[in-house]
């Protein structure tokens, strides 16, 4: 019998024809294969990416030597420590006695600690409600500006005082509000009575946000910004062509794109809700007095670093930490809630 007489099924069972996963093709490898590739996959992806890596390094050790490796410092909160007990501050940490929480009664059964934590979370509100907002709007404002010359010149005019020492900032705000400022002198030259605001202990919480707000609103712009530019001019485009106006495409457009960056740093802003200053309240805490300026931070120092009790103040600066990082979780948990990434994912 010859070739062509032969059927069809037979034919192919004495020559079978090779499919592409028999051969190893484009149907893929198989299990141990696939394993055996990732595994290369990854050391190649480490020898591609190790320069990157190394350059990382440097900010990876700054990190783990002023961050990580001070929280072991902690454990004195829990000792009556004594840096005088050894030549060596750290070596008195192993002869200092153990006192347990001794030191956190005595801050809890302290008044005047409650007090500065009182201050600490209005003086937070206040700038969460007055200045957080600020940023974005001053955001939305320069990028609305047309010409690239002239919103290049406004934000450098904006965030220009973030480079401003504390000291030159309180010295600007006494030199327009306090008793012998600019406004206090045209007042008495009209016949009015001055004022002076600088001492005011009702209007010294205001006039902290507004420092704040003078100080740093411009340098928070950057962020804002440059999640702007990630928008799509296509976007605006398409809204304008279905008659939307720029107050619509401002709300349907900008303000979404936004979202996501709003959702990160309000998170991380709860988080540092018990950090409100340190520099701004010491320098106006003498004209104001202790009542309108003491903060958990000018607590911690006046009480604790100043007096030379190390174990109270880090006791103190313990218990901020444990409240700050609880803040982070709650809010990052409602930021998912809201259908937000938030710092980490779920």
């Amino acid at each position: 019998m010859s070739h062509s007489t032969v059927p069809r099924s037979e034919a192919e069972a004495k020559n079978p024809v090779k499919t592409p996963a028999a051969s190893g093709g484009a149907a893929g490898p198989g299990p141990r294969e696939g394993k055996r590739r990732g595994k290369l996959g990854f050391r190649h992806r480490f020898r591609h990416d190790r320069t990157l890596l190394l350059m990382t390094v440097p900010a990876v050790l700054l990190v783990v030597v002023f961050n990580y490796i001070p929280i072991l410092g902690n454990v004195v909160a829990f000792q009556d420590y004594d840096p005088y007990l050894s030549e060596n501050g750290f070596v008195a940490i192993f002869e200092s006695p153990w006192i347990g929480f001794e030191q956190f009664q005595r801050i809890f059964s302290d008044s005047t600690f409650w007090h500065a934590v009182q201050n600490t979370f209005v003086f937070f509100f206040l700038q969460l409600v007055l200045y957080f907002p600020i940023p974005i709007l001053l955001a939305l404002l320069i990028n609305s500006v047309v010409r690239p010359r002239v919103r290049a010149i406004a934000q450098a005019v904006m965030y220009l005082p973030h480079f401003f020492s504390w000291v030159l900032v309180v010295t600007v705000f006494m030199q327009i509000f306090g008793g012998a400022g600019i406004i206090a002198q045209t007042l008495r030259e009209h016949g009015y009575e001055g004022f002076d605001l600088m001492t005011d202990p009702g209007a010294f919480k205001y006039l902290v946000t507004f420092e704040i707000i003078w100080k740093d609103a411009g340098w928070g712009i950057i962020v804002f910004l440059a999640a702007l530019s990630s928008v799509s001019n296509d976007l605006y485009e398409a809204a304008a062509m279905d008659g939307a106006s720029r107050w619509r495409r401002m709300w349907h457009v900008t303000l979404p794109a936004l979202r996501p960056v709003i959702a990160l740093l309000l998170v991380l802003r709860v988080g540092d809700a018990l950090t409100v200053g340190f520099e701004q309240f010491l320098l106006q805490r003498q004209a104001v007095g202790v009542d309108a300026s003491d903060v958990l931070d000018t607590y911690v120092w006046w009480n604790g670093i100043r007096n030379q009790d190390f174990s109270y103040a880090a006791a103190a600066g313990l218990i901020k930490g444990v409240v700050g990082l609880a803040l982070v979780l709650t809010a990052n948990k409602v930021a998912h809630l809201m259908g937000e990434q938030g710092v980490y994912k779920k």
